[in-house]
C-alpha cells in the first residue's frame, strides 16, 4: 500500500520543496510520519508542538486576541500558526493542525473531534475544518492523515514552478 506520506516525500524531494509543520492536538504524529522516511531531511525543516496558547502565542505568533475571540480551535488561528511556522522554519510548504482530540475539552458549539487543518505557501494560506470521533487515538491519526491529503492535493493543483 501506498501512503501519502511516502508520496509526498517523493514530490517534495523531487521538486527540492521544503515543509515544516505546526501542530497541537495531534502532538507531533504528523512531523513523525515525516521523520519515519529515510532522508525526509532534504525537506523537512522542522515542526513546533504549540499545544498551549502560550507557546502559539509566544513561539509562533499568532495574535492573542484572535484566541480570545475565536479559541485555539479556528480558521484564524489555524492559518496563523501555518503561515508563520513557514515563516520561522522559511520552508515553501506548512501544515498546521489544532483541535479536540479529546475524551474532554469539547463544548456543544466545538464538540470533540473538531479540527482545523491549514496548508500555507508563500503567502497564500487554506484551511479546512473536520469533524471527527470521541476517540482520541483515532482523532489524531485521522488528523494526521487529513492534513497530509490537504497537502496532497494542494501541491498537485499548484501550478508547476509556483
Amino acid at each position: 500500500m501506498i501512503v501519502t506520506e511516502i508520496i509526498l516525500d517523493k514530490l517534495l524531494k523531487e521538486n527540492k520543496w521544503t515543509l515544516s509543520t505546526a501542530e497541537s492536538c495531534t502532538g507531533g504524529k504528523l512531523a513523525s510520519l515525516f521523520t519515519a522516511i529515510p532522508g525526509c531531511s532534504a525537506y523537512f525543516k522542522g515542526g513546533i508542538v504549540s499545544y498551549s496558547n502560550e507557546a502559539k502565542i509566544n513561539i509562533l505568533s499568532v495574535n492573542a486576541d484572535d484566541i480570545d475571540r475565536h479559541g485555539a480551535v479556528s480558521r484564524t488561528v489555524v492559518e496563523q500558526m501555518a503561515l508563520n511556522v513557514r515563516r520561522i522554519f522559511q520552508t515553501d510548504y506548512a501544515i498546521a493542525i489544532s483541535g479536540i482530540a479529546g475524551p474532554d475539552g469539547g463544548t456543544p458549539e466545538k464538540p470533540v473531534g473538531t479540527v482545523w487543518i491549514a496548508v500555507a505557501c508563500k503567502e497564500t494560506v487554506e484551511a479546512r475544518e473536520f469533524h471527527f470521533s470521541q476517540n482520541r487515538e483515532s482523532n489524531i491519526l485521522r488528523a494526521s492523515n487529513a492534513s497530509l491529503k490537504m497537502l496532497l492535493k494542494w501541491i498537485k493543483a499548484m501550478p508547476k514552478g509556483f
